[in-house]
């Protein structure tokens, strides 16, 4: 090899190293391999039609609300009063929009005034359609994540039916336990008389709840949602991070902007409250899927394997992010 060939292979590894093609960790990725991920982010939200994949999921998730409201009165019913989470709902008002607040509360009444045969006689049959029409939802939601991460659906029926089930019956779980800490953890507080900062911590803790329960949803989103070998932990984390932060300030501005300068009801009539509910799903997912390509070209950005389990050379990891190397920034 000549020396002019030499320099030129030695200049373009050095050029590879600073992009972060060797970066086992994401925060190993030097600012111009950030540049890299950017350019392409912004050219992939473009080209998946993220906008238009958001608004058929929003379509799938707006179907399942209801079932999952009754699924959620149900099982809230083994462990607390029902009647009670209308008033847990509501004292979510401010993080997320009014128009979801009272959809919500209004469903609630009217499932807890026929609750007398729904958690007895028909208990067992209307819980199991209730999840399989809120899992319908789940796996739109799966579907949006393969476009994000260049997948296609390749687990079989029994193995996708079972992972969308295990994220439907976690989201109501997930749903149970914030009810009862956003209620129960300011009881406590006040219990304990800690006077200013006690106040403050009632103000404040229902967002912290909020974020830490999206974060964590969503981390396991987005490794356990789209159909391919399971990146590590650390190759979803900005992604959740940056989709839970922003998610959460876009619900509480989205909120105040609803309650003090649109009033859908005035333009769709007694469809305003439904209006209201899907714009906030809509855009809610529309954060979510690009958390979901924010992580899949950060794991583009490097050769490294970014699958669980011992490294694979390129091209036999099972995830077509983690298989290929993104295109430089031109």
């Amino acid at each position: 090899m000549s020396d002019a060939l030499s320099k030129r292979v030695s200049e373009h590894r050095a050029g590879e190293t600073a992009r972060g093609r060797n970066a086992v960790q994401p925060h190993h990725i030097p600012w111009r391999g950030w540049k890299d991920i950017l350019y392409r982010l912004w050219n992939e939200v473009s080209e998946d039609r993220v906008g238009t994949v958001a608004a058929g999921t929003t379509f799938f998730l707006l179907l399942a609300i209801f079932p999952a409201l009754a699924a959620l009165v149900s099982l809230y019913g083994l462990v607390a009063d029902p009647v009670t989470m209308a008033d847990h709902v509501a004292d979510m008002k401010g993080y997320v929009p009014a128009a979801v607040i009272d959809l919500v509360g209004q469903e609630l009444q009217r499932l807890n005034q026929n609750r007398g045969t729904a958690l007895s006689i028909g208990f067992v049959s209307g819980i199991l359609i209730a999840l399989w029409s809120a899992n319908n939802g789940v796996r739109a939601l799966f579907d949006a994540l393969n476009v994000a991460y260049d997948e296609t659906e390749k687990r079989g029926f029994f193995k996708l039916l079972l992972t969308s089930l295990c994220f439907t019956l976690g989201g109501l779980a997930f749903a149970i336990v914030l009810l009862n800490v956003v209620i129960g953890v300011p009881l406590i507080v006040r219990f304990l008389q800690l006077g200013t900062i006690g106040e403050l911590l009632v103000t404040i803790l229902p967002a912290l709840v909020l974020f830490a329960v999206a974060l964590l949803g969503l981390a396991m989103l987005y490794r356990f949602g789209p159909s391919r070998a399971r990146p590590k932990w650390r190759w979803v984390t900005a992604g959740s991070l940056g989709a839970a932060v922003v998610w959460l300030v876009f619900s509480v501005l989205f909120s105040w902007y609803l309650s003090k300068w649109t009033d859908y009801s005035a333009t769709y009539g007694s469809l305003g409250a439904i209006i209201g509910v899907m714009m906030w799903i809509y855009l809610s997912l529309w954060v979510v899927l690009v958390g979901a390509e924010l992580n899949a070209e950060i794991e583009h950005q490097t050769a490294q394997d970014t699958t669980v389990g011992p490294d694979k050379p390129l091209g036999s990891r099972g995830a077509f992010m983690a298989d290929d190397v993104g295109q430089s920034q031109p």
